[in-house]
């Protein structure tokens, strides 16, 4: 009886937690959340009380609470207390730490890169040491999330890590002091081709519009006279914060302009953001880099400067997410992120994908988005991203460039070439020569992959050979096999430029950080140099924002 009792006042508490009261029991929604609860409560029951085998609880609930939360958009999630960190990092640039991402490399655990000013990089740390203990705490055979939890603690108290070295003999004890690490929104700003500055925002975490403006306005004063163009490159720019957004919108867009409506469930809550004040400069044109991995906020931005044709936007379209979440405390430092609303940029467009597999959005079809219209009048859609007004086509990785990544072929490359070269050339004037070195190491580790044809025709042998066919078909298939190992033999030679300007970053990476990758792809990137061609041809700049 006294179970009983704690059982049903438990209910009682669940059902005060949702707001109900029990005039509303009766009704059909709230008794069927009562009676899905007590199911719930009931299952794990049983389970805990009866399964063969020991159950942990907080694995089984996570379970329980990632497939309800999964069966939504897929931005709508659970964040538990381990994943805060992330969290931090992604709303707000910062976050307690030493600075460091870890990969699992062949098996061990492998610094794949060091933050530029972080406690890490200060105290000696490099990309491709190997992570062997943590105060005396062995990391062998744990996974990314383990070393990472293992690794947290308070700011400013000291975490030894032992480290294998590339090319040291001895394993290394490194004393780090964990701090707060920022990372830059605005890593870099530079003046191309003379008077057009160039920006890269990486993320609308706090003070971007501020970082932005400051840099414009370092720019114009380094210059001395007025810019003749902005470039402000968005590519994989994830989104964050929607205040930045309309800040960032703001410095381009003057005051009382619509930035963006916010419409939900609840219509009390829905909003409409305006512009508050005059911008950095409302006159100077405009170009915005977008990719497919720009999204949310980035596309606030974009769709902004599209939809008032304040500026040219180029590169491929967007991906698609025109969701505003929320993050709501659940309980012991964890916390839920759901989708409360969908934005609409000034146009009256939803920028959100409508479809999606595998938690990534599907591309629609044009003819069934819906239209919209500029301030000058021109199309365009809803439903899918942000379409630029100059589409360029983004090579896909080929299926051998992949696989060498996937492998970390071009990693462990680097971090011999690294061993081999005290310095380099600047960031900017950098260039990687020893491609056939490359091919040279690659194949003294008998590197090779098994491509998808070679599955499909190994595929093929088997169901042959089940029908007792193989043997009539082998100079069939012995010629196909040929054919794909003609084909696999040319992969370097045909992947070679490729190979190169990724071999260039990660060497790049390893010596000048974040920063230093960027500013060596200025001059060769080719998304950059159509936006300093249309920005210096004022006809063509114009002639698309105001169509005939």
């Amino acid at each position: 009886m006294k179970r009983k009792s704690i059982y049903m006042l438990s209910v009682l508490i669940l059902c005060l937690g949702f707001g109900i009261s029990a005039k509303l029991v009766n009704n059909d929604k709230y008794f069927e959340i009562i009676k899905n609860i007590e199911i719930y409560s009931n299952v794990y029951k049983e389970l805990n009380k009866n399964y063969v085998e020991d159950i942990d609880p907080s694995v089984l609930m996570r379970t329980g609470i990632d497939a309800m939360v999964g069966s939504l958009d897929p931005f709508t999630n659970y964040i538990s207390e381990t994943q805060v960190i992330r969290y931090q990092l992604n709303t707000q640039g910062r976050y307690e730490g030493i600075g460091i991402l870890v990969g699992n490399i062949n098996g061990e655990v492998t610094i794949t890169e060091v933050k530029e000013g972080g406690p890490a990089q200060i105290a000696g740390i490099k990309a491709a040491d190997k992570i062997l203990a943590i105060n005396g705490r062995s990391v062998i055979g744990k996974s990314d999330d383990e070393v990472n939890q293992i690794m947290r603690g308070a700011p400013r108290t000291d975490i030894k890590i032992r480290v294998e070295r590339p090319g040291e003999d001895k394993p290394l004890d490194m004393n780090v002091s964990r701090n707060q690490v920022n990372i830059p929104n605005v890593p870099v700003a530079e003046l191309l081709d003379g008077d057009i500055a160039y920006v890269s925002l990486t993320t609308f975490t706090q003070q971007a519009a501020a970082n932005i403006e400051k840099a414009l306005r370092k720019l114009q004063k380094e210059l001395g006279s007025d810019l003749q163009g902005v470039v402000l490159d968005l590519r994989n720019n994830g989104g964050g914060l929607l205040r930045e957004a309309i800040a960032v919108s703001n410095l381009f867009v003057d005051k009382g302009n619509l930035i963006v409506t916010t419409k939900g469930k609840v219509r009390e809550r829905d909003k409409s953001y305006s512009t508050m004040k005059n911008g950095y400069n409302i006159e100077v044109p405009v170009t915005v880099l977008i990719n497919k991995s720009s999204a949310s906020a980035s596309e606030i931005v974009s769709g902004v400067i599209q939809d008032y044709d304040r500026g040219v936007l180029i590169g491929q379209r967007s991906y698609g997410k025109g969701l505003v979440q929320n993050t709501q405390e659940v309980g012991y430092n964890s916390r839920v992120k759901l989708t409360t609303s969908k934005y609409y940029i000034p146009s009256g467009r939803c920028i959100q994908s409508v479809e999606y597999e595998n938690g990534e959005p599907v591309d629609i079809e044009e003819a069934k988005r819906s239209k919209f219209k500029t301030i000058n009048g021109r199309t365009v859609l809803d439903g899918g991203g942000v379409k630029p007004d100059v589409v360029m086509k983004k090579p896909a990785k080929s299926e051998f460039v992949q696989a060498l990544m996937k492998d970390h072929m071009i990693f462990k490359y680097v971090t011999n070439y690294v061993l081999e070269h005290m310095s380099i050339d600047s960031a900017a004037t950098y260039r990687f020569g020893d491609y056939d070195k490359f091919v040279a190491f690659c194949k003294s580790k008998n590197y090779s992959f098994i491509s998808k044809s070679e599955k499909a025709v190994e595929k093929l042998q088997k169901e042959l050979n089940e029908i007792s066919l193989v043997e009539k078909s082998s100079t069939a298939i012995e010629s196909v096999k040929n054919l794909i190992a003609e084909d696999k033999a040319d992969d370097y030679a045909e992947h070679k430029d490729v190979l190169i300007d990724l071999i260039e970053e990660e060497i790049i990476s390893r010596y000048y950080y974040q920063r230093g990758k960027i500013l060596n792809n200025l001059n060769s990137d080719p998304e950059v140099q159509e936006a300093i061609s249309i920005l210096r041809d004022t006809d063509r700049y114009y002639a698309i924002l105001n169509p005939a």
